[in-house]
């Protein structure tokens, strides 16, 4: 992992999940924006707490998904992300489902260090026939003057399976080579499920100068064989009570992970 995105061997980035935006089916509009800030900064204090390396906000509750992101929806994150970044102590990203566009114009108002998000890949989904716009999204982080903005390519997206049969390897480094991924990030079938340990073993080999990340299924008791191969992972349900991703964070939890992460790094010192 590049050492100015994240000062730890083997970073561990947590997931700070927001509720359902404006304009989604569950959004609370009684309760309003306050409400999910309030339960996102709780989160926050948490997994900080518990000695996370990286925090990244994304909008797992906006079900079901949209394949564009809506005005309203990336207006509120947005205000929800810029209210909540001075109680920051670690970098932070974001992730707007599953906008590539989007998420990088988030990340640019915000002043995210990262954005990661399905850039690249033709998909049949939950949402219909996914084809993220790269080009644009790169080219945007240009025209924005962010060419600092680490870009974290997720290349097998959830709830999604990829039209291109290419093996998983040389999907990933063809988005190194023609798409100027920063990170690669490999993925489980579904939020909270895990990455196929071979998977990451091959992009790993097919990638190595470049980070891979695992991005789901991450728990305590794989996490020490995940990160064997991996430079790190990206983690979200493990840290919520009971392992229930749309609960809130249990800083138990996230303390217990964290400890034995530590463990591991200085084994392997």
């Amino acid at each position: 992992m590049p050492p100015d995105l994240f000062d730890r061997h083997k970073p561990i980035i947590a997931m700070a999940h927001l509720g359902p935006l404006p304009g989604a089916p569950g959004y609370d509009a009684d309760r309003g924006i306050d409400a999910l800030a309030e339960a996102v900064a709780a989160d926050i204090e948490k997994l900080q707490g518990g000695g996370v390396d990286a925090i990244m906000f994304g909008n797992e509750g906006d079900r079901p998904y949209l394949l564009k992101a809506s005005p309203e929806g990336l207006a509120a994150m947005s205000v929800i992300v810029a209210r909540l970044k001075p109680m920051l102590r670690v970098p932070f990203g974001v992730n707007y489902l599953w906008d590539p566009y989007a998420t990088v114009a988030l990340a640019v108002a915000t002043g995210a260090a990262f954005a990661r998000e399905v850039f690249t890949g033709v998909y049949a989904s939950d949402m219909g026939l996914w084809q993220p716009d790269c080009a644009g999204a790169l080219r945007l982080r240009t025209a924005l003057g962010r060419p600092d903005l680490k870009l974290l390519f997720n290349i097998n997206a959830e709830f999604a399976a990829a039209l291109d049969r290419r093996p998983i390897e040389q999907r990933a480094a063809s988005a190194v080579f023609s798409s100027q991924a920063d990170v690669i990030c490999v993925s489980g079938p579904l939020t909270g499920q895990p990455v196929d340990r071979s998977d990451l073993q091959k992009v790993k080999l097919a990638v190595q100068d470049r980070p891979v990340l695992a991005n789901t299924g991450v728990d305590i008791d794989n996490v020490a064989a995940i990160l064997e191969v991996a430079d790190g992972c990206v983690v979200g349900t493990h840290f919520k009570q009971g392992g229930d991703t749309w609960r809130p964070v249990d800083g138990e939890r996230v303390k217990r992970f964290m400890d034995r992460v530590g463990r591991l790094r200085e084994r392997w010192r």
